[in-house]
Parts: structure tokens; sequence; C-alpha cells
């Protein structure tokens, strides 16, 4: 249990009583220190495996640990979140200390909220429906009740979406709609829960009989609501021990505080304190960017910094790029992303991170247009895939029925057992050309083949039948096989994984640290995003920015604050020069004087998109493509729209690629509203370019001239 161990971990998995701190930084092996701790002191005998409770913040994570636990021996140990260890508690003692069944839980808040508003007859657009709804579960988990709202959110600083009043009326319908209609919440699942152990101090009592030993991991990260929660199941008792680093608190606006993280060695004042520091995952030159990162930050957080020390062999400098526009950083970006993949990086190892959603669409056109795959994090999840969901179900029935399966009559061992079940459904020892839906589907199952590959090298004795059980267990927890696809991510959804090259995007001002970013604390915390982002690269780690939204646009942006004092010819505000040997390059879109790189011409500059229809300036990709509001009145020729959107279909098939390799819809929306006459009025319609108007520009043009192309019927 100890071998392999370094000697801060070793003295995490010996420290089997009292509380028990571990301040562990990124990459240092906090997951493999508590669950060698856990472990070990099962095999000690210290501690019963069903009598320890292991908690998290995400289903991914949790599986992750039991995984780990099984390995080791401790199956028996719960690892959940916080939620699903309420929830548990909550279906087993409700009936006892409410009566009758445990109300159903709410599938969609959002179209609640909606419908409150609609009630407190308040008008909520598409991202203040989504800001509210945000603002709804802020207020639960900090247990705060409607009619508090307004006083409470003015004292912590909240930057609310809407007036506070209407905010908290909104509130207050949402919850009465609730109970009449008998449902719950994920934030009630906790509430309740808390409410229970508060009143019932038997049902306390059995809690806290049944669970001796508790280790939070990211312990950053708790709300309030969950340190409630978690000093009702500890009751008097001091066997608690957190891992967090107050470096990664990172979800503030969700009611998560690093406070509770800090304060452990006041509270506990006999607390065994143990610093990880020795990055396993990144080079030397990965950490030296990280820790000149939390150099420059101020507050309580960076007061108990850790100074990471990598432990791998050095590797390539950290490359900065500065880019003309946005489309020009994405194409440059891809085409960087195209070179890795060709000198033998795969494409599930590589990760494009930005800081909003909404950013995504540009990246995901170019690595389209470069025949690179790709997926989007917090896309259709993978266990709910029809493939996916198919090819499990074949399986369970060749673990069933195998004997009576002639594919399996030659092939004794788990890997090709598994490959010859998926072979019925689409896979193939190669993948399919072309990134369309056919090689969506070959990836979905490849990684189900890798999976039981993987599986098979950590049970060589395991059946069929083992690993569909394997597969329902990781399916209960949302704990998904790797795709092979690069992956595209908001900087918080990043948030614990890792990739051999990472690629950090839209490093300007107004991006990062975002906008409304007001306050010194929201400044930091934008900076702990960026150190999140920057220590998820193990080896190749690119810092990119655009000079303008668009092309032409005039090059009014800078790149980040964070990045002065680090990228090359910049100086922090203490003076300190740029660290160790990176460099900036200029991407092919140009931002040097004169002439860009490859000869092209400097581009004309012009002033900032501005809607058509109401003037405003206009910020987001989509509205920019557009040309006004989303919010505006369209002047969309829907007719038009309807033959662009079958034309493009049947170009899909053709090419056997997805329909916006072809356009986005965006861009469809576009062309359908100002019915181009000419190349030159096509060619300026965002997401069209000079190689896409030379390919389908005369088919464009021709369908807004009111032409029939005999396409087929779409197939969608």
């Amino acid at each position: 249990m100890l071998e392999g161990l370094d000697p801060e971990q070793r003295q995490v998995a010996t420290a089997l009583h009292g509380p028990v701190c571990v301040l562990a930084g990124a990459g240092t092996g906090k997951t493999r220190a508590i669950t060698h701790r856990i472990a070990y002191g099962v095999r000690a005998g210290v501690l019963q495996p069903a009598s320890v409770l292991a908690v998290t913040f995400t289903n991914r994570a949790a599986g992750e640990m039991r995984g780990r636990l099984r390995q080791l021996g401790a199956g028996g140990v719960q690892a959940r979140t916080f939620h699903s260890a309420a929830l548990r508690q909550l279906q087993y003692f409700w009936p006892k200390a409410v009566g009758g069944d445990l109300p159903r839980l709410v599938e969609r808040k959002i179209q609640l909220v909606a419908e409150a508003a609609a009630r407190c007859r308040v008008r909520l657009d598409r991202n203040e429906l989504r800001d509210v709804t945000g603002e709804i579960e802020w207020a639960k988990v900090t247990q705060t009740v409607p009619g508090d709202y307004p006083a409470v959110a003015a004292k912590a600083g909240r930057d609310a979406p809407r007036d506070a009043a209407e905010i908290s009326q909104i509130y207050a319908m949402y919850e009465q709609l609730k109970r009449d209609r008998g449902m719950i919440d994920f934030e009630d699942v906790l509430l309740l829960t808390v409410g229970i152990l508060q009143d019932r101090h038997d049902i306390a009592d059995h809690v806290r009989s049944q669970y001796q030993h508790f280790v939070v991991d990211e312990y950053q990260d708790v709300s309030p609501l969950q340190q409630r929660l978690l000093e009702l199941w500890l009751g008097d008792r001091p066997n608690l021990c957190v891992v967090g680093d107050a470096s990664q608190t990172i979800y503030s606006f969700t009611g998560a505080t690093p406070d509770y993280l800090l304060d452990f060695r006041t509270k506990y004042a006999d607390a065994t304190v143990v610093k990880l520091v020795r990055d396993y995952r990144s080079t030397p030159q990965v950490v030296h960017l990280a820790n000149g990162l939390l150099a420059q930050a101020h507050g309580r957080a960076a007061e108990h910094r850790l100074e990471l020390v990598s432990q791998r062999e050095p590797g390539p400098d950290p490359v900065y790029t500065e880019y003309a526009d946005e489309p020009a950083e994405a194409e440059g970006t891809a085409r960087r992303i195209r070179d890795l993949v060709a000198a033998g990086v795969p494409a599930g190892e590589i990760a494009v991170l930005y800081r909003i959603n909404a950013q995504s669409e540009v990246y995901e056109q170019a690595l389209a247009d470069a025949g690179v795959p790709y997926q989007l994090r917090g896309a259709e999840r993978f266990f709910e895939r029809q493939e996916v969901r198919k090819a499990i179900n074949g399986l369970r029935s060749a673990a069933r029925f195998g004997d009576n399966d002639p594919l399996l009559d030659d092939v004794v061992d788990l890997p090709s057992q598994t490959r010859a079940v998926l072979s019925g459904n689409g896979w193939t020892t190669q993948p399919p050309a072309g990134s369309g839906a056919v090689r969506d589907q070959w990836e979905s199952l490849a990684a189900l083949v890798r999976l039981a590959e993987d599986f098979a090298q950590t049970r060589p004795a395991a059946t069929l039948s083992d690993l569909v059980a394997e597969l329902d267990e990781r399916a209960a927890a949302q704990h998904a096989p790797t795709v092979q696809g690069v992956t595209l991510a908001s900087l918080h959804s990043a948030k614990g994984l890792e990739w051999d090259a990472v690629f950090l995007v839209g490093l300007t001002e107004g991006m990062m640290p975002i906008t409304y970013a007001k306050t010194d604390e929201q400044v930091e915390e934008e900076r702990r995003l960026l150190y999140v982002g920057v220590t998820r690269a193990r080896l190749h780690l690119g810092l990119s920015w655009a000079l303008s939204r668009s092309p032409g646009g005039r090059a009014s942006r800078r790149p980040s604050r964070f990045l002065n004092g680090l990228r090359p010819g910049s100086a922090a505000s203490g003076g300190r020069g740029a660290g160790g040997g990176a460099s900036v390059v200029r991407g092919s879109g140009g931002t040097g004087t004169g002439t860009a790189i490859g000869g092209a011409p400097k581009r004309r500059r012009r002033s900032s998109a501005l809607c058509r229809v109401c003037g405003k300036t206009l910020t987001d990709a989509g509205e920019v493509k557009l040309m006004r509001c989303e919010d505006c009145p369209s002047d969309m020729d829907e007719a038009l729209y309807e033959r662009l959107h079958a034309w493009r279909a049947g170009q899909a098939r053709e090419l056997g690629q997805p329909a916006y390799c072809v356009f986005t819809d965006k861009t469809l929306m576009a062309i359908a509203e100002a019915a181009p006459g000419e190349p030159g009025e096509l060619a300026v319609i965002s997401g069209v370019g000079a190689r896409k108007l030379e390919r389908f520009g005369a088919d464009v043009l021709a369908l807004c001239a009111g032409h029939d192309l005999g396409e087929a019927d779409e197939e969608d």
C-alpha cells in the first residue's frame, strides 16, 4: 500500500487518526495519496470499509475514486458526491422522518424557473433565465430564503442579472410551484437532509454509527450548506481528512468558499497538515509558468499558495501567439493541433480551453475545416448515446448467451471478445474517413474497446459479465471513457482533467479576466481560473489572443494582464521581466507592422460590429455573424433558409462530413437574412471566407436567386 508513494504522500497514507488536512497542488497525486490512505487503513484494520464515506464534487471524480479503491482491495468503501450521499440517506429516512414517499426530483429546473417568472409577470431572455436560475441555486446553498435574498446578495456583492426584488419574487414563486407539485430540486436534497439530521437526533445517531471516518476531496469548493451537512455527519468526532488547494477555488459564484480549508488548522489545532508540492503531471516549463501566475496573486488564498516542483523531464517552452482576429486565432490553433496529431500526439490528448462556451463555435468550425475530430465537453453524455446503449446491450447478451454465439468461438480473452461483439455494431480496426456521424459512432465504440483493454490489464481474469457490471456502474456514475477527439471545453469544466497538449485561447482583457469581474477578489478568481487552465497541460502549452474580434476589425484589444511579466516583452506591475525561454510568435493573420506572416497585406481596419437593427455593439460571436442582437427581430427569408438547409444536408452527405463543416446554422441564417446577389456580398458574411466562396458560392447564390438545384430531401 505504501510502495511507490513519495515521502509526503506516504505521510498522508499513514495519518489514520485525528483531523488531517492535505494541501495538494495541481498534479501532485492527491487522489493517489487519499485512496492509498483509505486502503492502507482498511488493510491495517484501523478502518472498516463500510464505516468510511469519501465525498467529492463530481460523479466522474467519485467514479474514479471507487475504481482505484477497488483495485487496492477497498471496494466496500463508499465514494460519492455530496448530493448522491445525501439523496441516498434522504430516500432511506424520509418514510420514518416525514412519512410517505420522497417527492420527485425536478428534472428541468430552468423550465420551472421560467414558469415562475411568467407568473410573476417578469420577462426573462435566455441568458437572464440561466443567470436567475444560478442566483436561486446560490441562495439555496448559502441557506438564504427568498425574503432575505436582496439584503444578502447586496452584502455579498452579487452582480445580479435582474433587480434583486424581482429575483426574490421569482425565487418565492419557484419554491411555491415545487411545493404545489410535490417536487424537490438538488439543493433541496441537501437542505432536507440537513433539516432531518438537525431535528431527529435518533436519525443523526444512526448515520454517525454507520460512518465513522470521512474524507472530503476538493475541500476548497465546499459551500456553507455542504459544510453544515458534513458537520452533522461528523458530530463531535475529529475523524476527518480534507484535501484541497485554495489556489484552485474557481466556483465562488456557486457559493463555494476556501475559508473552511484555510481555517481548518484554526478549528482543529491538533490537525496533521501535509503539503503535496511534487508535480508529476507537468514539465518544469509548464510548472514555471503556473508558479509565475500565482506569484503575482493577491488576497487570502494567495497567501497560502503552494510552490510546485516539477518531477518530469524538461519539455518545450510555452508558446505565446498573437493573432489579428478571432477566426485567424482559431485557424492557427487548428493548424498547430493538426501538426501535433501528425507528429503522434493522440487527438484525445489535446484540449482547447476558453473562458465562455460561446467561444467554441469558431473552434468547432476551424477544427472541422482542418479535418481534426473533436468533442464538446458538456454535450450529450457518453452513456446516453444510442450507439453506446446498443453496444452495451450487445455485450450483456453475449455475456449471458455467449456459448451459442459463433462470433466468440475462436476468441478467449476479454478484449478480443469485446472487439468481436462490437464488430457487429460497426466497430472496425481502422476508423472511417471523415469526421461525421459515422466517425462519431466509431469513436464511441473504440472508447469501449479501449476500456475493455484497460479493464483486462487490471483484472486479467475478468469476464464479459465483469465488464458489463463495470460499464453499468460507470453509466450510473456517468464515468465515461475517453473519446478520441480534441476536447473543446470551458476553463471551469476542465477542472480535474489533464491532457498532453493544452491551448488556452482568447486571453484578452475583457475575457480573461472577464468583463464583469469588478472586485479585487473576482479578478483574483479569474487568475486562479487561468492557473487551473495552465496546470491541465502535461507537455505542450499554447497561449493565444486576438487583437480584434472579426477580420478587418480595429486592433484595440490587449493581452490579458495576467500574462504581464510572463510573456516575453512584458513586465509585471513590480517590474519583473518575462520568465523562462518562451517566445511570442505572430499568428498567420498578421499582427506586426507592414505585412503579415506569409506576405499577406495588412487588413483594412474598421470599427466594432454594430447591430444593424438597434445599433448596439455586438460581442457574442453568433451575433456578430448575424450582424444583429439575438433578441432583435429577424428579416430572414424563411423559404430561402429552408432551401439552404436542405442543400447543406446534401453537400454534407456527398462530402461525408457533418453539416456544420459546410456552413454553421448561424452562417445559414446570416445568408438567409442578407440574401446576397453577388459574390462580393456573400464573401463579407462571417463564416463564408474565400475558400468556401470558391467551393460553394455558385450554389448559394443560385439558391438566393430562387433557383432550384434539385437537391434530395434533407435527412437530419
